[in-house]
């Protein structure tokens, strides 16, 4: 940390003199209190700040006021007894100031109700009326220096604590104030109270349900959070609420309550007061604003849409120069919105933890801050009002911090900066408190959703594949985007699967409906078609195959399905069609075309259905696109309009760039229905291999007939002589195998690339062979595979169609 040096440490002295000096000219106040509090986060560099003052009966030190964030964070207590042998009972009773620090905290018999950490404690008596204690935590490394010490003597000296608060007692009640007991619920309230809520004295039982029963059912939850002791802070809390009128519209009151910690044997109490807000809602505009807001946030789906809705609804009205909207994630604050959004237009603190889009703003930093989310209230400070930097700079002339309460916790918050000096009236302190109730409840709303959403997409990704292959000749990328309008996975899917001889299979499928059931489906049918291209059966037989599994499976579901097998070599494809929308083909020229083709059913419909092939010619530069409905079908317009529309698209695409061809193609979805997209370029093998195939005959001769076939290949092909011995003993050894150890037709082919030959072997027999791991030296057999592994660099086996294909590789030493 940067070391102030000796003249900003007077400076820092000299300002908070000032500061505390505004702050102490009027008179004594909770409010005054809580500013003055804050003062101990600005000066002092305390995390925490708290006053406690005698109870009711004088036994017990009792929190009276704090700041900071929660004290629940060094286990404070809310009230500590004056006989006790704790901090603050010690410093009251002695009038001397305690400082600790943690080794302090660890040892000190002292401390034992006050747990030890790395946090430093000082507790200093107050000098004003009614004494009391001021209470400050430090979570820096150095504690509380020199300064900081002179900084808490000052505010300890102005701090100045109200009187505490005691409950009214029946006719001791003031107009317009009530008193309620957080144990039992009930309620003392004077005539005037009762009369704003259409009851009288005789009329009334005594309990709050019954005030709570004639309120707005909408303000019910806002109210609850006031009138319950599990969600009331110690502190102030105001809000306003609507009652129900015998006649005409709903009326407004504004509650101001404060509650009283609670001793041994005597309950909580919430005192305060009731008062007629109607006049400060005469302003229809600012109600019309709170309904729009409301309309607004309950159509707004994500984080997002909230936040923008509360720009919208709050900037313009206010004339505000700076807004911000963040959601609370711990201690830290992750902004979503930020009105302006560039970042020279934000405090330094924001621009330094920028992180991509918008920033992650700790909270710790701004302890003001934290304490107005503590106290769970609209704050408001004025023009020229002491305030930690990252607070200050957002609205120099005026600053408003609205938590945005949600059920018993706060969901975030809304930072609103003006930077001329602003007047706050009371018709904006409503509209921002309304504003903020609904906010609140809407943005975790949102935020369950968009996690949920997440979760569906990545459920849906883990069934994709994770990466598309590197291909011979061509350029794939793939794009799958979930649906927005609601949370069932969907049952979208595709896949790149390469095959031998430089053969490639597209396929894309979408499984009827979105749910679970769905999505299994739609894995169990990307697996079962990648198991039958990979047996190299031609694409009508691979759908067939597929088609007859789902129809087996005995499920109302049905799937659509394209499957393509790209010949890299030949520049062809051949493709079959089941329910599925056709291929859009962007030629190397710019043009376009969609193939009228025969379709088959879709897969699970006819177990006995035929599915005819057709064929595509590709010329280096060719795009192939294959797309779920998702993308081109939309309520306003017809299927054929969409695929014209996407073909469109494509014809004015730089192919070059196929990753942004399909992200642009994207932009525009509608996302009512998940959506996949395959794009595939084709560019041609710049070195194509050398390939000759020998069908091996039953005959005595049949392994001499193979070695002479594959000695002319070679020399035909220009391979040396010394090469070629290598090659021979690898065909003789895996012709041998498959005519003694299988029955049916046995084929050898011969592929010449890059200096390397592949020698394959196919037969009719699905067993692999197995390399022995001992061979004894009677054995007459077994000695095969231990050659061919010898000879070549590699060898294996695969399973084809009926069959299998053993395989080695061996290289050549010369061109």
């Amino acid at each position: 940390m940067v070391s102030e040096g000796s003249e900003g440490r007077r400076t820092r002295t000299l300002r908070a003199e000032a500061a505390l000096k505004a702050l102490t000219t009027g008179p004594d106040s909770a409010e005054r209190t809580r500013r003055v509090l804050e003062q101990v986060l600005v000066f002092a560099g305390a995390s925490f700040a708290a006053v406690y003052t005698p109870g009711q009966d004088g036994d017990a030190l009792c929190l009276a006021e704090s700041a900071g964030v929660p004290r629940t964070l060094f286990g404070l207590r809310d009230s500590y007894p004056r006989a006790s042998h704790s901090p603050v009972a010690d410093a009251h009773r002695t009038g001397s100031a305690v400082w600790l620090g943690p080794r302090e905290l660890a040892a000190d018999a002292r401390a034992r109700r006050t747990p030890a950490g790395d946090f430093f404690l000082a507790v200093l008596p107050v000098r004003g009326d009614g004494g009391g204690c001021l209470l400050a935590v430090s979570e820096r490394l150095e504690g509380f220096d020199t300064d900081d010490r002179k900084c808490l003597e000052l505010i300890s000296d102005a701090v100045g604590p109200p009187a505490p608060a005691r409950p009214a007692e029946g006719g001791d009640l003031t107009t317009g104030t009530f008193s309620l007991a957080m144990d039992t619920g009930r309620v003392e309230v004077g005539d005037d109270i009762l009369e704003l809520f259409g009851l009288t004295r005789h009329e009334f039982d005594g309990r709050v349900e019954t005030l709570l029963g004639l309120t707005v059912p909408e303000d019910l939850p806002s109210l609850m959070s006031v009138v319950e002791a599990d969600h009331m802070s110690i502190g102030d809390r105001e809000l306003e609420f609507r009652v129900l009128q015998p006649s005409g519209p709903p009326k407004w009151l504004r509650l101001r309550g404060r509650l009283l910690p609670g001793g041994e044997g005597r309950p909580a109490q919430l005192v305060g007061s009731v008062a007629d807000a109607s006049t400060l809602r005469s302003d229809v505009t600012d109600v019309t604003r709170v309904q729009r807001l409301a309309a607004a946030l309950a159509t707004a789906g994500t984080v997002r849409d909230v936040s923008q809705a509360v720009v919208s609804a709050l900037r313009k009205p206010l004339r505000a120069d700076r807004i911000a909207l963040a959601e609370l994630e711990g201690d830290r604050l992750i902004v979503t919105v930020l009105d302006p959004p560039d970042q020279e237009s934000w405090p330094e603190l924001w621009r330094m933890e920028w992180r991509s889009e918008w920033p992650d703003a700790p909270v710790r930093a701004m302890p003001t801050l934290a304490s107005a989310l503590r106290a769970g209230r609209a704050h408001i400070w004025p023009a020229g009002t002491a305030l930690e930097p990252a607070l200050a700079e957002v609205g120099p002339g005026g600053l408003a911090v609205l938590p945005l309460p949600a059920g018993n916790r706060m969901a975030g918050a809304c930072l609103i900066g003006w930077d001329s000096p602003h007047d706050f009236g009371p018709d904006e302190r409503a509209l921002l408190t309304a504003s903020a109730g609904l906010a609140g409840q809407a943005l975790m709303r949102a935020h369950a959703f968009d996690a949920e959403h997440e979760l569906v997409g990545m459920l849906q990704r883990q069934l994709l594949p994770r990466r598309l292959p590197k291909l011979p000749g061509a350029v794939a990328v793939a794009r799958y985007l979930p649906a927005t309008a609601g949370l069932e996975v969907g049952g979208d899917w595709y896949d790149v699967i390469p095959l031998p001889d430089n053969h490639v299979a597209l396929i894309i499928g979408d499984v009827q409906g979105h749910s679970t059931a769905a999505a299994t489906l739609m894995g169990q049918m990307r697996t079962a078609l990648r198991a039958y291209a990979v047996e190299g059966h031609p694409p009508d037989v691979v759908v067939s195959h597929a088609n007859r599994l789902l129809t087996d499976m005995e499920t109302d579901l049905f799937a659509t399905c394209c499957y393509v097998d790209v010949d890299m070599e030949e520049g062809s494809a051949w493709y079959v069609r089941a329910g599925h929308l056709p291929p859009v083909v962007r030629h190397p020229d710019g043009t376009t075309e969609v193939p009228d083709t025969d379709v088959g059913p879709p897969l699970g419909v006819v177990r006995q259905a035929d599915f005819p092939l057709s064929v595509l010619r590709l010329r280096p530069g060719t795009v192939i696109a294959l797309t779920t409905d998702g993308l081109v079908e939309s309520a306003d317009a017809d299927i054929d309009v969409g695929i014209d529309r996407l073909a469109d698209d494509l014809a004015v695409a730089d192919p070059g760039r196929l990753s942004l061809v399909a992200d642009a193609l994207l932009d525009n979805a509608q996302r009512n229905d998940d959506i996949a997209l395959l794009l595939l370029r084709y560019d041609g093998m710049a070195l194509r291999p050398l390939r000759e195939s020998w069908t091996v005959w039953r005959v005595p001769e049949a392994v001499g007939h193979a070695r002479r076939f594959t000695r002319r290949t070679m020399r035909a092909w220009g391979v040396e002589r010394d090469d070629t011995d290598a090659a021979l003993l690898v065909v003789s050894e895996l012709v041998t195998n498959a005519l003694v150890h299988t029955d049916g037709q046995v084929r050898l082919d011969l592929t010449l690339l890059d200096n390397r030959l592949r020698v394959s072997v196919a037969d009719s027999s699905p067993r692999t062979p197995v390399k022995p791991t001992s061979i004894g030296w009677e054995a007459t057999g077994g000695r095969g595979i231990l050659l061919v592994e010898a000879m070549s660099d590699t060898w294996g086996a695969v399973p084809v169609s009926g069959g299998k294909q053993v395989w080695a590789e061996v290289p050549l030493a010369r061109p």
